[in-house]
């Protein structure tokens, strides 16, 4: 079966926001502590390197955030200039 755009199985990175980023920090951390001494170095390295990212997102997003202008959304005018088009049946 094909997926159509914009579903899970597009093969696109999952988007999180800043608080789903940082719960997923706090238990990757959790997970490295509680790894057994016999659990593999490849997947321990893997998680310190995820760690790392998500580290550095979270200290990036409050920057990005405060340097961004907020903007107002566009208002639909009288001719209703931003709905879609009315298919005919």
């Amino acid at each position: 079966m094909r997926a159509f755009h914009g579903q899970l199985s597009d093969n696109q990175p999952i988007r999180r926001n800043l608080a789903e980023k940082q719960k997923q920090l706090r238990d990757l951390k959790e997970t490295l502590a509680s790894m057994k001494s016999h659990t593999s170095p490849a997947l321990k390295e893997s998680v310190r390197k995820r760690i790392a990212q998500l580290e550095a997102e979270v200290t990036a997003a409050p920057a990005l955030k405060s340097a961004r202008p907020a903007t107002p959304r566009s208002v639909t005018g009288a001719a209703g200039q931003n709905r879609r088009p009315v298919r005919p049946r």
